[in-house]
């Protein structure tokens, strides 16, 4: 039951093609800090693939025929795609889902204050964080501000070498003892979670002059009021790109793989497919690190109108046929799972850990303790899964979430599975999830592709 590590399998050209994926996907992670930024990047990807948005296709009154590759955008921060294969969608469509979202630190709508002659914002943290992770590093700011005539400004400050960066400050050792003696939960806490973006003064300005100061910067720069933050999307997140890890430079350390490297990965699968009898189709939603919610998490009806849209352009649609496509579909759910640390080996149960370099990961079932909140595949489609992963030499392993007892954690797969369709939470294993900097394997990575188009090419169980 040991599993292969996947480098020894590979050849010189396979390694060159592991590098060249790695890289890619770099670029993916540097350009998508947000959901917004990342929905913005797969657009202009996959219109040069010959994509084309749904409504476009609606509005030509555009017969979709094998082949033929139709997208839909909700919001500017979820997309779905579909490539239509030469069977009827009423027979199923194979379906790779992940989540562009993740954790951070969102600035509130009433967030800008002055203290101690330092100009602050004021954030709320997003998903699930140690909070005394996101102290004295480097953070920048990414996201939008709408003005009340509808005009949009785009914020995007600390990525380039000559931007400014910010920052959260915390106590100094020397006068820390109290702070070193709280739980790590308490040791920040979220209202601490205050951004310093300025500390000089307007000249000439008498009270709150460094707000001011900062006030006339934003004025000057983007043409914007302190009351548009009222109508902003601002997000904090770690300044820098993705980088290479290890002497070897086997690893990426990077902001955001929880679940952008299953995205990214998902979108390339679907890129590099032919012709396929079943009907393909990739959502990548928002809102997964909260619980899914919102009209743009997968709890919303973002997707099965799309596919009514698809069934429609098809000839296949009825509210039965619609119902019969998404009941025979079979998905990957795809998202992250919990690499081996040896550091902390107790809150693991090794033989059925994710180990970093084997593979993609499956997981039967996610969920808390007593599988509670799981999807938990059944025993005929891992064998179906198992079967297209060996006749495709992808190397993969199994593995659950940590220790029984310990903890837990939910993806979108139970959402997917309320139609009666095949759901498999699959992945890459990664190490610091969540942190600011989460590390992922190169060849976990490329495995994790190579699975992902093995199956949107081959899996058809009903």
């Amino acid at each position: 039951m040991e599993r292969k590590n996947a480098w020894k399998k590979y050849s010189e050209e396979q390694l060159e093609k592991v590098d060249v994926l790695a890289k890619e996907y770099m670029d993916f992670l540097d350009n998508g800090k947000t959901e917004r930024e990342c929905v913005d990047t797969i657009v202009n990807t996959i219109e040069k693939a010959g994509y084309v948005e749904l409504p476009e296709a609606i509005k030509a009154g555009k017969k979709l025929t094998a082949g033929d590759k139709v997208y839909a955008v909700c919001m500017n921060k979820a997309v779905v795609m579909f490539q239509i294969g030469t069977k009827p969608m009423t027979e199923g469509m194979n379906i790779l889902g992940a989540h562009i979202d993740s954790p951070r630190l969102d600035i509130k709508q009433n967030p800008m204050y002055e203290d101690g002659e330092m100009a602050y914002l004021d954030t709320h943290y997003y998903g699930g964080v140690k909070k005394y992770q996101w102290v004295t590093i480097p953070l920048a700011l990414h996201g939008v501000v709408v003005k009340k005539d509808g005009t949009t400004v785009e914020i995007n400050v600390g990525e380039n070498e000559d931007d400014p960066v910010f920052f959260i400050s915390d106590l100094l050792v020397h006068l820390s003892q109290e702070q070193l003696e709280k739980k790590a939960a308490r040791v920040i806490e979220g209202e601490a979670l205050d951004l310093i973006v300025g500390s000089k003064p307007l000249a000439d300005e008498e009270k709150e002059a460094v707000k001011a100061g900062i006030l006339k910067i934003l004025k000057d720069t983007y043409d914007i009021e302190e009351e548009d933050f009222l109508s902003a999307e601002l997000e904090v997140v770690p300044a820098g790109k993705a980088r290479e890890a290890g002497f070897d430079r086997s690893m990426i350390l990077g902001y955001g793989q929880d679940d952008r490297v299953c995205a990214y990965t998902s979108l390339k699968a679907m890129l590099e497919i032919g012709q396929t009898e079943r009907t393909a189709c990739c959502i990548l939603v928002d809102k997964e690190e909260i619980g899914s919610v919102g009209a743009t998490g997968m709890q919303s009806r973002f997707f099965e109108n799309a596919v009514a849209e698809v069934l429609n352009l098809t000839g296949e649609y009825s509210d039965l046929n619609m119902r019969r496509c998404l009941a025979a579909s079979n998905m990957l759910s795809s998202d992250v799972s919990a690499g081996f640390d040896p550091s902390y080996a107790s809150a693991f149960e090794k033989k059925n850990s994710a180990f970093i370099g084997k593979g993609m990961v499956f997981n039967k079932f996610t969920g808390a303790r007593g599988k509670s909140g799981s999807n938990d595949a059944n025993a005929e489609y891992v064998a179906h899964i198992r079967a297209i992963m060996d006749n495709s030499d992808v190397t993969f392993q199994t593995a659950e979430l940590g220790r029984v007892d310990l903890g837990g954690g939910g993806t979108i797969a139970y959402i997917l599975a309320l139609y009666g369709m095949n759901v498999i939470d699959c992945g890459v294993a990664v190490l610091n999830m969540h942190a600011p900097w989460e590390a992922t394997s190169k060849a976990d990575i490329y495995e994790t592709k190579c699975g992902y188009v093995a199956f949107l090419e081959n899996a058809c169980l009903r």
